[in-house]
């Protein structure tokens, strides 16, 4: 794909830089006045501006740091990119050493782990707390290269007046987001971040490659699991459709009934007899038994032997992504099981076995989240669409906030909003 065409760089071959930055510092001025976005600004960065004015961010406000001293040295150390960090610092060392670039790594909340480069450039980015510690997630920082790249799952540059808030808009930055490759789990993004130069195709290749080193690294070192599992992943969180990785090629998408079914029998490594089953896609409905076995050969043709019958059961461990959540939950970690919840479990279906499993792992969560009473985590679900309106979280995310905090008045009109709308008094 050309430059031109490229929607994930910020500038095409031959613009102007400077001419740019003042048309879309303008088209954002009047969009923060209630005006529609228009050209010059590109979607993904108008759409990161709606997002943000949705999420109240405060265009002149600062990013928040979430994690300091012990608490931060802690996270980072156990975090699984500690393990790639040397292999990101040798690629893209040079950056950080060239007195006009900084390399950042975020985890999968948005929070810098690592911030690192020539002093002065430092102590310039202190000024806007691009710091370890502070969350630059899109909903709390606004859009930012690596906030918005973990917010559309993809690797983009954000260049100066693009950032919706004005104290980073003298910067411009490229970040690509990192997976875990045994499960596909967002782990958090890769960044560089300096100035308007580096709007340019070689700044976004060269955090695209450095994300897929450190994923193929960690996979040479046994990925993020130790209990040599995940081969075949399924990922259900979030999509109608399910994407199954079998580690030998491409993913492959499923279509709805094949989803379900799948989900089913990794949640039930013991099969199901075709009656079971057809109990948990159809419940009562009237469905032949060889409108079953049509779905299951259909299926069984796209994974070969994996597929057993009499019981129906998978060969193999099929790990989810619902099992990444299930087990953070296990161990404590509420910011792993968060950061890996990207939604309910095949929210289309309505397979009772579905439901059954989507209901389970959202109350477990959401009650979870909810004893916690962590801020941050409690404003990361409710600023998802699956939280949006969850009145018992807004009310306990109000609970958290003294009167004098400039997001009290906010939460407190949200609150209200929504007793209104459920009517309660």
């Amino acid at each position: 794909m050309s430059d031109v065409l490229n929607p994930w760089l910020a500038l095409e071959t031959g613009a102007d830089p400077v001419q740019r930055a003042g048309e879309v510092r303008r088209a954002h001025e009047d969009f923060l006045a209630g005006s529609p976005i228009g050209a010059p600004v590109r979607n993904v960065v108008a759409d990161s501006w709606r997002r943000c004015a949705g999420a109240a961010v405060e265009p002149d406000g600062e990013a928040f740091v979430d994690l300091t001293d012990g608490d931060l040295a802690d996270w980072r150390d156990g975090h699984p990119l500690a393990r790639v960090m040397p292999l990101i610092r040798d690629l893209l060392g040079t950056i950080a050493d060239d007195g006009a670039h900084l390399l950042s790594v975020c985890d999968e909340h948005g929070r810098l782990l690592w911030v690192e480069g020539n002093s002065q450039v430092l102590r310039r980015a202190e000024g806007m707390n691009f710091v370890p510690g502070a969350s630059w997630a899109e909903w709390r920082a606004g859009t930012n290269a690596p906030g918005t790249a973990l917010a559309v799952d993809h690797a983009v540059q954000i260049f100066a007046a693009e950032h919706y808030s004005r104290p980073v808009q003298e910067w411009t930055c490229a970040a690509a987001p990192l997976h875990d490759p045994s499960t596909q789990r967002l782990l958090g993004a890769v960044d560089i971040t300096g100035g308007n130069h580096l709007a340019s195709p070689q700044s976004l290749a060269l955090v695209q490659a450095t994300a897929r080193a450190a994923e193929a690294q960690l996979a040479a070192l046994g990925g993020t699991r130790s209990d040599g599992q995940g081969r075949y992943v399924l990922e259900a969180l979030g999509r109608d459709e399910a994407v199954l990785h079998t580690g030998t090629g491409r993913p492959l998408r499923l279509g709805r009934r094949h989803s379900e079914i799948l989900l089913l029998l990794a949640a039930h490594p013991e099969g199901f007899t075709g009656e079971r089953l057809a109990c948990e896609l159809y419940g009562e409905r009237e469905v032949t038994p060889v409108t079953l076995r049509a779905e299951l050969s259909r299926l069984r043709h796209l994974l070969g032997p994996v597929l057993q019958s009499r019981p129906y059961r998978l060969r193999q461990r099929l790990a989810t992504d619902a099992d990444t959540v299930h087990d953070a939950l296990a161990a404590s970690d509420l910011g792993t099981a968060l950061a890996a919840y990207r939604g309910p479990l095949l929210p289309q279906s309505e397979a009772p076995g579905v439901l059954r499993l989507r209901r389970l792992l959202e109350d477990r969560l959401r009650r979870r989240l909810l004893a916690r009473r962590d801020p941050s985590l409690l404003e990361n679900w409710v600023r998802r669409p699956h939280g949006e309106n969850d009145l018992e979280a807004w009310e306990t995310l109000l609970e958290t906030r003294t009167p004098t905090d400039p997001l009290h008045t906010t939460l407190t009109a949200r609150v209200r909003e929504l007793r209104e709308e459920y009517g309660v008094l």
